[in-house]
């Protein structure tokens, strides 16, 4: 295998088990508000305290990459995921659970932005929308795994351990990672790339940008509506309203990550054959998914059950369409400030999956429960409003992003 498809496959890895802990809410919203005696509110609030730590570890994450490498800032930051995977784990309160998943945010927020500033060395300009489509498909394996799998396992043997086995997992995948990962190909050290001074000019240049702001409000309303679902709302959503058990809802968010992994795989071909542009496999792909996203509001509870799961599968499919948001940027800013483009962007990814879960359980919580402890169907129908309002004004916005492909080509300057 070469070299560099061994980094792949390790920071893959690592990217599967931080999709794991990103998305296993769903699955287990119930247990741990049952466990916890946690409301609505509260839980959008644990839920959403992963995406805001995750968030705002992007501000200064960007620079460092650029600065120290991809290898170091993900090996670093990876103890801190370990140390807060156990500490919920162990959490009997709700306090306690929400230092865990703030942990995890923090020290999960590098792991696909460091690998992505490594590939940049490793692979071309026209590799980029593969390898970036690659490795999301691969972190999807996570978010297979947090989903009929999870709640499979946690009925068998509770959510606990199954936390415990990740931050023991987690340890063995950052020994190999500090052991196998190089930041650059080998060459002479007069040819060896110096290290970047860490500055903000780069934000700078970067804010100045229109088409930055543009596709950094697609890439929120992408995420949050697409998390919406699978992160939080969707589980609780299956059960409630549709009916189904906590391993039926699973399998429901199953087929969505079965679409999103297969997209994924794809999105590069797709954009480099069909659409020939980032920009264009985006806006068609959220328009899409803007129809998916729309049967929340009721139409859902019309589908019969045995044609929901093709329903979810398509829904990811549309939702894969996002990931071109990576080599979009990539060749819409010079290769010297690639990690903190990638950066920037990435924080309104996960500022949006943060406020738009928070929010919903707010909605949620407006309307009293059924004498069985369920919401009514009208309190997910008024909250699913709020991602599905976003994803219509930031499609069309999108429109007046500049597509980098009708100008001068990106140069692949990495070594």
């Amino acid at each position: 295998m070469k070299l560099r498809w061994r980094i792949f496959t390790v920071f893959s890895l690592l990217y599967c088990l931080a999709y794991f802990y990103r998305v296993t809410m769903a699955v287990l919203a119930d247990d741990i508000s049952r466990e916890m005696s946690i409301s609505p509110a509260q839980l959008g609030t644990l839920s959403g305290s992963f995406f805001y730590a995750f968030a705002l570890t992007q501000l200064p994450l960007g620079p460092l990459l650029d600065r120290f490498g991809g290898k170091r800032i993900v090996v670093l930051t990876g103890i801190i995921t370990t140390l807060g995977v156990i500490a919920f784990a162990l959490s009997h309160s709700y306090p306690q659970a929400l230092v865990g998943r703030i942990l995890i945010g923090i020290g999960s927020a590098s792991v696909l932005m460091g690998a992505l500033r490594v590939f940049t060395n490793w692979f071309h300009g026209d590799e980029f929308g593969r390898i970036s489509g690659f490795i999301i498909a691969m972190g999807n394996i996570g978010n297979l795994a947090a989903t009929a799998p999870l709640a499979w396992v946690s009925n068998h043997v509770g959510w606990r351990p199954v936390f415990l086995a990740a931050a023991c997992i987690q340890a063995f995948f950052l020994i190999l990672a500090y052991k196998s990962v190089a930041e650059h190909p080998t060459l002479p050290d007069a040819e060896q790339p110096q290290p970047s001074p860490l500055n903000l000019d780069g934000l700078k240049e970067i804010f100045a940008n229109r088409s930055y702001w543009l596709i950094s409000f697609t890439a929120f309303s992408w995420y949050a509506c697409y998390m919406a679902v699978q992160g939080l709302w969707g589980g609780p959503y299956l059960m409630g309203v549709i009916g189904l058990s906590k391993v039926g809802a699973g399998r429901m968010l199953l087929a969505t990550s079965l679409g999103f992994l297969v997209g994924c795989l794809f999105i590069g071909e797709v954009t480099e054959k069909f659409t020939r542009s980032p920009k264009k496999t985006i806006f068609f792909g959220q328009a899409a998914f803007l129809l998916f996203m729309s049967l929340f509001l009721g139409p859902m509870e019309h589908i019969p059950l045995p044609y929901l799961p093709l329903v979810f599968f398509l829904m990811g499919l549309t939702v894969s369409s996002g990931v071109a948001v990576y080599p979009l940027i990539r060749e819409s800013f010079q290769h010297r400030i690639t990690g903190t483009a990638l950066t920037a962007v990435n924080f309104f990814i996960l500022l949006g999956a943060a406020t738009v879960q928070q929010a919903m359980g707010i909605l949620i919580s407006r309307f009293p429960k059924s004498a069985q402890g369920i919401f009514p169907s009208v309190a997910y129908h008024q909250a699913f409003m709020l991602p599905l309002a976003l994803i219509v004004i930031s499609t069309l916005l999108f429109l007046w992003v500049r597509d980098p492909r009708r100008s001068a080509p990106a140069v692949f300057s990495g070594q």
